[in-house]
């Protein structure tokens, strides 16, 4: 397992960004990985994802379909679906404090496919300490509904604010 994943790219955010975009996924991976670390955001809300072409965030109003199941400490669980919408869900939930973070891991396949889906899989987790302590997790997918170019990469936002803080690192597993 050691070399196994090979570093593309990383961005480190130090102050407030709408997004975070990660590129460079081609043919040279059949699977790329991204680490989500320390992500804090300036609402409580999730980190949504969103595929690249050309460096640009897909967002068509029936772009993506996912699912997730998301476990609370402070209450049940929550089944979150979609067939058709803007983005992926793709970590926990969090809260906009210097200490509230989500942290995540997602695999990313097909991404360099014309012709099949380019699609996601994601586990994350969440921290709330509002007028309830709440820790969550999740662990879910996503699809990218449409075909006919390669994908580059993957765009994070946080879509009610800025994402303040984080590191998002995209690896090449070795084949």
């Amino acid at each position: 397992m050691s070399g196994s994943l090979i570093k593309i790219n990383e961005a480190i955010v130090t102050s407030a960004t709408p997004s975070v975009t990660l590129t460079g996924i081609d043919s040279t991976y059949d699977v790329y990985m991204v680490q989500v670390k320390n992500v804090r955001g300036s609402t409580n809300t999730e980190l949504n994802a969103r595929v690249t072409i050309g460096g640009t965030a897909q967002s068509g109003a029936s772009d993506y379909a996912f699912a997730v199941k998301l476990l609370k400490s402070g209450g049940s669980f929550q089944n979150i679906s979609t067939s058709s919408d803007s983005r992926m869900f793709s970590t926990g939930y969090f809260q906009n404090s210097a200490t509230n973070t989500t942290n995540g891991t997602l695999y990313l396949f097909n991404f360099s496919s014309t012709s099949e889906y380019a699609f996601i899989t994601t586990e994350g987790t969440g921290y709330f300490s509002g007028s309830s302590i709440e820790a969550n997790g999740n662990q879910g997918g996503g699809v990218y509904l449409q075909t006919g170019t390669a994908r580059d990469g993957i765009n994070f936002y946080e879509p009610n604010g800025n994402i303040q803080s984080g590191t998002f690192t995209l690896y090449g597993l070795k084949k």
